[in-house]
């Protein structure tokens, strides 16, 4: 045990999702454990499953996590923005975040640009009109990845997040996103958390974004 956490038992959770995932999938889909609230004990975890991508949603905690020799502090782990992003976090992360996931407006392509030539990023895409979530509407996709193209940027493919309790809306929306990607030619596709993997995965997604299924409930603030 660490502090709340049972890396064991995460371990254990970790490895036997990675398997399912690759199984149901083909070897198409793979996981991304997201330790946002959680003791960097949750990324000991990851790395001891033999994973070395990490989500985590908030600047401060991704850089703090990233600065502790069990975080990646070795520099072997590959951490992904997965949260609302604020244009002013950007210098501080550029260097340290291997992919950009949550790109939703020309001025973040600008500047992740401007501080990391060549970054790899996703457009999110808000497919299912959730108030405050993030995401650009479906209709400005293409015009953001041609800009980001333009800037020299990896442009790697979309990201979206479903709908709460309404699994048809969600497959609604990851079916659209997914669609759109395929059109473009975009091979990274980032749908599904915990209660929608299922539904992600038959929709094409190519990473999962997990964390309570592997480490159990969030510590309450």
């Amino acid at each position: 045990m660490s502090g709340l956490l049972d890396v064991g038992a995460a371990v254990d959770r970790i490895e036997a999702l990675s398997a399912e995932l690759a199984e149901r999938s083909g070897g198409r889909t793979r996981l991304l454990p997201v330790t946002k609230a959680l003791p960097v004990a949750a990324v000991e975890a990851v790395r001891r499953a033999g994973l070395r991508e990490v989500g985590e949603n908030y600047a401060q905690e991704l850089l703090a996590k990233h600065g502790d020799p069990v975080g990646g502090g070795v520099g072997d782990m590959s951490w992904h923005m997965i949260g609302r992003l604020q244009r002013n976090k950007v210098r501080r992360l550029a260097g340290i975040v291997a992919l950009w996931q949550t790109v939703d407006r020309i001025e973040l392509l600008d500047e992740i640009a401007r501080r990391e030539p060549s970054a790899s990023v996703l457009v999110q895409v808000d497919a299912v009109m959730l108030s405050g979530r993030g995401g650009c509407p479906p209709g400005e996709v293409e015009g953001l990845v041609a800009h980001g193209l333009d800037l020299g940027l990896d442009v790697r493919g979309l990201m979206t997040v479903g709908a709460p309790d309404d699994a048809g809306a969600t497959q609604r929306g990851f079916t659209t996103v997914a669609g759109m990607a395929e059109r473009m030619g975009l091979p990274e596709l980032s749908m599904g958390m915990t209660d929608d993997l299922e539904i992600a995965i038959d929709c094409g997604s190519t990473l999962v974004r997990v964390g309570r299924a592997l480490f159990g409930e969030r510590p309450s603030a």
